[in-house]
């Protein structure tokens, strides 16, 4: 492809994403392709000779369109979000075309120090502890990776750094009842196994960790001989944005010497208005932190920010260098080498797009969009509270709402089977104390107020036609 064909193609590419994005609010928000349905209407093999991309942008419409997904309808209020914007979007672009390879400073000096400079200014933004602040930060793909990387810092600063020729000792790991399943993936992972999980009951109002219960499982693992590695916080878990007592647990862990993550994925994003920074109290006692502005800060799939307070600690957990890759920057001390932070060894410059998304919205744009998820999410749940045939289940600090019908499992099911079935919103469910619960997500930057009203009044429509009842 020569540069004039980039150009053409290039251009024809900007705008199909700018024609599909306009388009959104009128597709349904779920795929209407079948299971199998996409890959049948795809050819059996590739072409014998190049076509240029002939036909490429039908073919999306045609074949691509209706088998996604779309995460960035307004009316996706499933799971969490993950949203981008058009800033991220460039910054990825220009990214693939850098075509960095930026494992080491010495393979992409900009690469690095970007991504050194784009995490200090993400700690500015969300006022970060002093130990997480000047150059202790490192972009992930999630906060699934930076649990694992937590885990094997851990356990390597528990067991003397003997663990990486001795094997694991008998360890434990511990989280909430409403952690996330990435906790138990990691201890798997690190060779610990699903028996060195230790879940920690939670409150039964706030659905947030007991400190009492943490102390005493630790206790109980001293006691058999089990050394507590790590203890991994959440600040706005999965289910419910429940938040865990990080000053509590913090102290707990500081006083034990047990490593401590704090998983902030979705809900970390908030602390970039002031008013919302009570979220991170406690987090000075934290080894590590992570949170996704690819999640709720507008910067695309993928991006996860980890700190960690002892980067020395982290490297001499991952470190492996081969003679293939020595080279002077590295021997010298004076630069830093990404790829012992992470699992890979290669990486790509995801900082591009999170310096464009913050070069483009600025402190203020960034604030206004969570203020603005925030309000939506408000919103929603007066709307809720209003008709009595509705309950909030668990508090709302975030752009998270979980509600249910005062009914029987089997009707919110149905309610929202029902209501995903339109194709004019998608929410997703949990369950909380047993019960089963709806799930409305905001975050998608193009969900307005009239995209809020719009799904609410689908749901008391169709509440009308389950429950026989009307709320006037």
């Amino acid at each position: 492809m020569t540069a004039d064909e980039f150009r053409e193609f290039g251009h024809a590419a900007v705008e199909w994403v700018a024609r599909y994005w306009e388009r959104l609010p009128d597709l349904p928000v779920t795929a209407t392709a079948g299971p199998g349905e996409t890959a049948a209407r795809l050819p059996a093999g590739p072409p014998g000779t190049g076509d240029r991309l002939d036909g490429v942008f039908t073919d999306l419409d045609d074949l691509v369109v209706p088998g996604t997904t779309h995460w960035q309808h307004p009316g996706h209020f499933a799971y969490f979000p993950a949203n981008t914007s058009g800033p991220s979007v460039l910054g990825d672009l220009i990214s693939a075309g850098l075509g960095t390879q930026g494992m080491m400073w010495a393979t992409g000096p900009a690469c690095t120090e970007v991504e050194t400079v784009m995490l200090d200014w993400l700690a500015d933004l969300l006022d970060l502890p002093a130990q997480f602040r000047g150059g202790k930060g490192v972009i992930q793909d999630s906060a699934s990776s930076a649990t694992l990387i937590a885990v094997l810092a851990a356990l390597h600063r528990a067991s003397g750094g003997t663990w990486r020729t001795e094997g694991v000792r008998p360890m434990a790991v511990y989280t909430s009842s409403q952690g996330h399943s990435s906790i138990e993936k990691a201890a798997r992972v690190a060779g610990l196994g699903d028996r060195a999980v230790r879940v920690v009951e939670v409150d039964p109002q706030t659905l947030a960790m007991r400190p009492d219960k943490l102390r005493e499982a630790i206790a109980k693992d001293l006691a058999d001989g089990v050394t507590p590695a790590l203890v991994v916080a959440t600040v706005g878990t999965t289910s419910t944005t429940a938040i865990d007592p990080l000053p509590e647990v913090g102290a707990i862990c500081r006083d034990l010497g047990v490593w401590l993550h704090v998983d902030a994925a979705f809900a970390g994003a908030a602390a970039v208005c002031p008013e919302l920074r009570w979220i991170h109290d406690g987090l000075e006692f934290a080894d590590s932190y992570c949170f996704d502005p690819h999640k709720w800060l507008l910067t695309g799939f993928d991006c996860d920010a980890l700190w960690v307070a002892d980067p020395a600690g982290l490297t001499s957990a991952l470190s492996v260098l081969p003679e293939y890759l020595s080279n002077a920057a590295t021997s010298s001390g004076a630069v830093i080498d990404y790829r012992d932070w992470q699992i890979p060894l290669g990486r790509r410059f995801r900082a591009l797009k999170l310096w464009f998304v913050m070069r483009w919205y600025g402190v203020e744009g960034l604030r206004q969009h969570i203020r603005d998820g925030v309000a939506l999410a408000e919103r929603f749940a007066a709307a809720v509270t209003a008709d009595d045939r509705f309950e909030l289940v668990a508090p709302h600090p975030f752009a998270l709402v979980c509600f249910r019908l005062k009914d029987g499992d089997d009707r919110n099911e149905t309610l929202l089977r029902t209501i995903n079935a339109t194709g004019r919103c998608l929410l997703t469910h949990t369950k909380v104390a047993g019960r089963y619960v709806l799930r409305l997500a905001i975050g998608a930057p193009a969900t307005r107020a009239g995209h809020i009203d719009a799904t609410w009044a689908l749901i008391r429509a169709t509440a009308d036609e389950l429950t026989g009842t009307r709320q006037v």
